[in-house]
């Protein structure tokens, strides 16, 4: 471990193994360092249940990986990436049998909602879906002025208000405010936050649009195998089982990228880091946490209404004011009695996941940072309001609280799966204010996290910029 090599990289998840192929791909030579025994991060896919289910342990559907610049640099399908498209991108049961859909096809969508909100929802999206990919190009990076102003400046003005502002004043019918609800919960927060979670929310729902919302064949771990091989091909190497917790743990290089948290970076870099810098990153803010459930199942989830059987995705928590409710609830240091449980069935759509006839179901809820209070029941009320007689068809369960996810993958403190609160303070100074976030003021290393731009998602942007940085110091 006394060899000098040009670049370390601490973490193997999809940001860390993207930094690495970039700088191997620029010729220098190149090793990640992973405390675990397989590389991923939060995306990997392990046995959690009964032998042969294959359940996904963190992250599960890929929005993000269709659109990312980063992965469309490399040709991940030659290492074996399928990626499967379910006929919906997302289904979202309503009281009264019925679903809001989200659909590839704008038109197919807008055929659900009532007249003045299919208006609505087409002036919205119609001029963003094809230019998403531009529009992405600007949003998934640290800030700086757009290269596509008029884009940017069309979705930053829709995303101004809070999500729950937006539903109400934007739309007429419950399936329409519910999507946007929904998706915009992904960002963790209150709803009636203002930017951030209208932004999430927005995003996510071009993205559908735009790209759809895809599984990895075989499991998130796929992406993983595709990107270490690419950075094999390079000539970069991942040692695994070698947790590092000090400079000493890693050979001496000409830069080190951190894909940890910020405070785990300022541990493991002690005094190579200036101690206000260190501080700050110590104080770095981590939102709520998630207790998550994955089943092996008999048969596939009953849904009442039918579409939710082509969809990968569902989210479950009735219409707008109840998935306010619930996040606020959240938000405050409560548990919500009816919280809202993102869910998915990718063994419906990718039959490696299960034995023949059997199914996989992988769920999960919000809850307040370094919760250990077990949401079981809750959940599986909730799952059971939209799918009657799902306890019927479980074979097995295991169950994932804040502590459990933090033991599992030390970047996610006190639970929080998206790399620290997304709020728009913090969404502009992650980590600290600076107009390149993914530079530190030690020259030579550089924090390629979750908790830097553009933030959570298996995109590797964050990755991407750290290694753009590493790069010119090179």
């Amino acid at each position: 471990m006394k060899t000098e090599i040009d670049a370390a990289v601490i973490g193997s998840g999809p940001n860390g193994l993207v930094a690495a192929i970039l700088l191997a791909k620029a010729g220098y030579s190149v090793q990640v360092f992973e405390r675990g025994v397989r590389a991923g991060g939060g995306a990997r896919t392990e046995e959690l249940t009964l032998p042969g289910f294959r359940h996904d342990v963190c992250s599960a559907i890929h929005p993000m990986a269709m659109a990312s610049p980063a992965f469309a640099e490399f040709d991940l399908s030659r290492h074996g990436l399928e990626w499967i498209h379910p006929e919906f991108c997302l289904a979202h049961p309503l009281d009264g049998g019925r679903a809001a859909i989200l659909e590839r096809s704008l038109e197919k969508t807008l055929e659900r909602f009532d007249h003045s909100t299919a208006r609505a929802y087409r002036r919205l999206f119609a001029p963003l879906i094809p230019r998403c990919r531009d529009l992405l190009s600007d949003l998934l990076g640290p800030p700086s002025l757009p290269r596509h102003p008029l884009t940017a400046a069309y979705f930053g003005l829709h995303a101004l208000p809070s999500a729950l502002a937006a539903a109400r004043a934007w739309f007429s019918d419950e399936g329409a405010r519910a999507l946007l609800a929904g998706n915009a919960a992904h960002a963790v927060l209150p709803l009636d936050t203002p930017i951030s979670t209208n932004a999430i929310g927005l995003m996510l729902m071009l993205v559908g649009h735009a790209e759809g919302w895809p599984l990895a064949k075989g499991g998130s771990e796929s992406i993983i195998q595709a990107l270490v091989a690419e950075l094999q091909s390079h000539g970069g190497s991942v040692v695994t089982d070698h947790p590092v917790r000090s400079l000493s743990d890693v050979p001496s290089s000409r830069v080190l990228l951190f894909d940890t948290s910020p405070k785990a970076m300022a541990e493991i870099a002690g005094e190579r880091l200036p101690s206000r810098y260190a501080d700050r990153l110590k104080r770095f803010r981590h939102g709520p946490g998630v207790f998550k459930i994955d089943y092996a199942l008999s048969e596939p989830v009953p849904w009442i209404a039918e579409e939710c059987r082509r969809a990968a995705t569902v989210h479950l928590g009735g219409g707008l004011d109840e998935i306010v409710r619930a996040e606020s609830e959240v938000g405050a240091g409560l548990h919500p009695q009816q919280p809202f449980v993102l869910a998915a069935q990718q063994s419906l759509f990718d039959p490696t996941r299960a034995p023949e006839g059997r199914h996989t179901f992988w769920c999960y809820c919000h809850v307040p940072p370094s919760s250990t209070v077990d949401m079981t029941d809750r959940i599986e009320a909730q799952i059971e309001r939209f799918a009657p007689g799902f306890r019927d068809c479980v074979l097995a369960r295991r169950t994932m609280n804040c502590a459990d996810y933090e033991q599992y993958n030390p970047n996610l403190i006190g639970g929080d799966i998206v790399g620290g609160s997304t709020d728009w303070r913090q969404l502009l100074t992650r980590p600290t204010f600076s107009l390149r976030p993914h530079e530190t003021p030690n020259p030579d290393f550089f924090l390629c996290s979750a908790s830097t731009p553009p933030g959570a998602g298996v995109h590797g942007m964050c990755g991407w910029w750290a290694a753009k940085a590493a790069l010119r110091r090179l």
